[in-house]
């Protein structure tokens, strides 16, 4: 009898071995290492690039302050609107009043342009058109701190990339992408220099290199 039950014992031994064997094996080669938890299949999101056009706006393509240069880059900038997805768009717009010549700015740039309502307001038709979807922040600044502010509540749920196309440049192109790094430090922010014009070839030059000297990437 007592030999009977040793051999019985050998016999399950034998006989479960290959199957604890087995599902070690399996666990293992889920895991890529002995003894660690399989993975849990969870994957992070990827990078979401969303893109700021400044001021496609009348006055400033062919209007009151318009420019050859500025004229020029409409083609580019409606082919990469086309790229982005519409919730991955914020668009912003000068706007002023009619009391713009007695503002700090309408002393320095005796001009009006950009007054709420009038055709030199509006952005571009055919650009306009791509944004029916887009994030609109109206400001009656060159920067606009809404927008820096939506970005950063953005950014800090989800990784974000920021690129910014527009006019003019020198002004109100460095003045958001200073905003908007200045908000967001730990954030890529891009410029497109084919999608952007300045109020002289030079100045839009000079203000590339300042973004450039401030860590926004030229591209």
């Amino acid at each position: 009898m007592k030999t009977l039950i040793i051999v019985i014992i050998v016999l399950l031994s034998v006989a479960t071995t290959p199957w604890t064997l087995k599902k070690a094996l399996d666990r293992n080669l889920r895991t890529g290492q002995p003894g660690q938890p399989a993975e849990s299949g969870r994957k992070e999101k990827p990078m979401r690039k969303l893109l700021v056009v400044i001021d496609m706006q009348n006055d400033f393509i062919d209007g009151a302050l318009g420019t050859a240069e500025a004229a020029e880059i409409v083609p580019a900038v409606r082919s990469k609107i086309r790229q982005y997805a519409p919730e991955d768009i914020f668009v912003t717009m000068d706007t002023h009043g009619p009391d713009y010549l007695k503002t700090q700015e309408g002393e320095n740039l005796p001009v009006e342009h950009c007054i709420r309502g009038s055709e030199g307001w509006q952005i571009r038709s055919d650009i306009a058109v791509l944004l029916e979807s887009a994030a609109i922040y109206e400001k009656p600044t060159f920067g606009s701190m809404k927008l820096a502010e939506d970005l950063r509540r953005i950014s800090e749920n989800e990784s974000i990339e920021l690129e910014l196309i527009g006019l003019c440049t020198d002004i109100c192109v460095v003045s958001n992408a200073l905003l908007l790094k200045a908000a967001m430090p730990q954030v890529r922010i891009s410029v497109d220099p084919a999608c952007c014009a300045g109020v002289t070839p030079q100045k839009h030059a000079a203000a590339l290199e300042t973004m450039r000297s401030c860590q926004i990437h030229i591209e």
